[in-house]
């Protein structure tokens, strides 16, 4: 399903011996830096790390239509060197003010004292944004950064293969494996599970409603065995018994794009980001994908995981930032320009992101490919909204997320080789993350 790719995940780590009342309270922005100029000559300037297409458009447009606030704006390669490269700007006390990243690491920087407390700058403003997105700039309802993308999740599939083989879109995940079964009798696979991501697992624990993390009292509890996991490994294990899902690596990009193209794959479970690179990469199925809502389980509504990334993207103001309300107004501003976000929106001119905006259905058309979708774009706009309306809120992120996502990762290549079970790699997950905090000094339950 490739949610994501390991260019988004790093391996570093909280900082051991953080006390959960001091992990969740006492690490925000303190009020010094926060006077404007501070007396200096000229236009307060901010540095902003980002790695998203469309980034420096926004940015020449801020400058533009701002005379005492200037963004100075470095593109970073990817996710993966973004956090390298904050962790050692940490260490150093020089991070930038403004850095582009996505909510699963909000919990992972604020334990480490990285990021300022903004929310008395951006509170004023909650409902200009979705639930979804505002709670995934927040840790403990304190809001240390802006919304600026929602990940609305759905199905996208080869219309023409479908077709062919008489196959309806999957309307549950008992509806995808029998599909998955019948595809597999002319050698095409239904999906697939890149090794080193396990962001499928992730989802579909989530959208089952599994809470791998939850704060309780002054502790956090870990369970990775709850009934919405057990549920998730069923289905995963069902498609990997069957060799339903194709093993492509995306450290192969060029080849899993392929696979889809040429319809030896034909679904995956995806967001408007991911659509990009499709259009990017793709010469021969344009106009035969169509999207369709996320398969539910069995006897339950329709419900959408946040996703990865999903719980979105956030702009996030450090803790080193001598201009902490200044860069606060400026993320904003770059969430709620209208042209700013159209900009972001398209596939063409941005990173095809939806954004965080609570009427972002207006944003719908600019951020799926007419060219990807053709004659199937006009229903596809309702997919996607209807996708906003279901997606999951209650998901947390723990103070060690990024480190047990790495332990995860490695389990997950086991999984798709059928060198364990799901439920063996659960079973791991939930002993290996309970030491982990506790080795760290985190009180933890589990």
């Amino acid at each position: 399903m490739n949610f994501t790719t390991s260019r988004r995940r790093f391996a570093s780590a909280a900082v051991a011996g953080v006390a959960l009342t001091g992990l969740l309270s006492a690490c925000g922005g303190s009020d010094s830096g926060d006077d404007g100029a501070s007396g200096a000559s000229g236009p307060v300037t901010l540095p902003f790390w980002g790695w998203a297409n469309g980034q420096e458009a926004v940015v020449k447009a801020f400058n533009a239509s701002h005379k005492d606030v200037r963004l100075e704006y470095t593109k970073v390669t990817d996710q993966l060197t973004m956090q390298k490269q904050l962790t050692n700007a940490v260490k150093a006390d020089n991070a930038p003010c403004l850095v582009q990243n996505t909510a699963e690491y909000v919990t992972s920087w604020v334990s480490q004292g990285a990021l300022a407390d903004i929310t008395k700058y951006v509170e004023a403003h909650k409902g200009e944004f979705n639930p979804g997105s505002w709670a995934g700039a927040q840790v403990q309802g304190r809001l240390y950064g802006v919304p600026t993308s929602s990940a609305p999740q759905f199905t996208a599939y080869r219309t023409d293969v479908f077709a062919e083989y008489g196959i309806k879109p999957p309307a549950t995940w008992d509806d995808f494996i029998a599909a998955g079964k019948e595809l597999k009798k002319h050698g095409i696979e239904i999906t697939n599970f890149a090794g080193e991501d396990p962001s499928t697992l992730e989802v579909l624990a989530m959208q089952a409603g599994a809470h791998w993390y939850a704060i309780d009292g002054e502790s956090w509890k870990v369970d990775f065995q709850d009934e919405g996991s057990l549920k998730a490994a069923g289905v995963i294990q069902e498609i990997i018994d069957n060799d339903l899902n194709s093993k492509l690596s995306f450290a192969d990009y060029a080849a899993v794009q392929r696979t889809y193209d040429n319809g030896g794959t034909v679904t995956r479970q995806i967001s408007t980001w991911q659509m990009a690179g499709m259009v990017q990469n793709f010469t021969k199925s344009f106009g035969d994908w169509a999207l369709a809502p996320w398969p539910a389980y069995r006897g339950e509504a329709p419900k959408t995981p946040a996703g990865t990334n999903l719980t979105g993207g956030v702009t996030l103001v450090t803790k080193d930032c001598a201009h902490q309300e200044q860069a606060a107004e400026a993320a904003l501003w770059m969430s709620t320009d209208a042209e700013a976000v159209r900009t972001m929106a398209s596939p063409e001119t941005g990173n095809g992101v939806m954004p965080a905006l609570a009427d972002g259905d207006a944003y719908v058309g600019d951020s799926i490919s007419q060219k990807l979708l053709g004659p199937n774009h006009e229903s596809a706009k309702k997919v996607v909204s209807d996708s906003l309306s279901t997606v999951t809120t209650d998901w947390t992120f723990g103070p060690n997320w990024t480190a047990m996502f790495t332990e995860l990762q490695a389990g997950w290549a086991k999984v798709v080789n059928k060198e364990q079970k799901v439920t063996d790699l659960l079973a791991h997950m939930q002993k290996w993350t309970v030491d982990d905090l506790k080795s760290r000094g985190i009180s933890v339950k589990g």
